[in-house]
């Protein structure tokens, strides 16, 4: 399994990354799902907001945008974009620290990758739990 990390433009700390990919790697385990490989790209709203219009038609702002490049009968490979001007901004509004903000996003793209929704009010409250759930594991 292959977890990278990539910063298009952007500077934010991302301490531990082995220990991280080893947790993200876990999440798949623990969720049964073969993964192949993950890239996260950490960029800009702008850069974010240009992936939104061209791919998936949207015109405003997100935190992360999650690609499942696999084939359906294969093991998953993903990339996910991350915004981390999204993730500050985030992170105040929700009022809770950059890095636990930063951390839920990176689950978050994990656990879209391994089948989890967000787009209506059950799957939101799923999609919470399991993120809870992940940041209690990797914080305890």
């Amino acid at each position: 399994m292959a977890t990278r990390f990539f910063f298009q433009d952007v500077k934010i700390s991302l301490c531990n990354r082995k220990p991280l990919k080893w947790f993200i790697d876990s999440i798949f385990i623990r969720e049964k799902k073969g993964l192949a490989s993950i890239n996260y790209i950490f960029c800009t709203d702008q850069y974010l907001l240009d992936i939104n219009k061209r791919f998936l038609k949207h015109d405003y702002f997100t935190d992360i945008i999650t690609f499942n490049l696999a084939d359906p009968n294969g093991k998953i490979e993903g990339e996910i974009y991350i915004s981390v001007d999204r993730v500050r901004e985030n992170s105040k509004k929700m009022q809770v620290s950059l890095r636990e903000e930063l951390h839920r996003v990176i689950f978050h793209g994990a656990l879209h990758l391994c089948g989890y929704g967000d787009k209506g009010d059950k799957e939101k409250k799923k999609m919470t739990t399991a993120e809870d759930r992940c940041l209690r594991l990797y914080f305890k």
